[in-house]
């Protein structure tokens, strides 16, 4: 499948962050996490389809149902962008701790 959709944008969804939270912890039907929220199953089909074109999710057809899971080598990649930028915002604010001790110093 070709990912037509980006990972970050499909994260910024509440209701989709909530259906992978839900998925988190097992694998279940479309109707099944429908009946988790108080959209209409048509609005809650959408968000899955959009967490299954950005990798996110995966389903598997079981007889007449599909099944959803969460994609986790696809959830690690999005935990390791966001490691690494939460690197730099560190080192930043730890550079900017050390300048305002620097200041308090001097003003001493």
């Amino acid at each position: 499948m070709i990912r037509r959709r980006d990972i970050f944008q499909a994260l910024a969804d509440p209701s989709r962050r909530a259906i992978l939270l839900l998925l988190a912890s097992q694998t279940i039907t479309a109707g099944a996490i429908a009946d988790h929220f108080d959209n209409a199953r048509s609005t809650i089909s959408k968000h899955i389809q959009i967490l299954t074109e950005c990798g996110l999710v995966e389903s598997e057809q079981q007889g007449r149902e599909i099944y959803y899971r969460l994609n986790m080598e696809r959830m690690k990649e999005a935990d390791f962008w966001l490691a690494e930028l939460r690197k730099i915002w560190d080192a930043r604010f730890d550079n900017m701790e050390r300048y305002l001790e620097e200041l308090q110093r001097k003003k001493a």
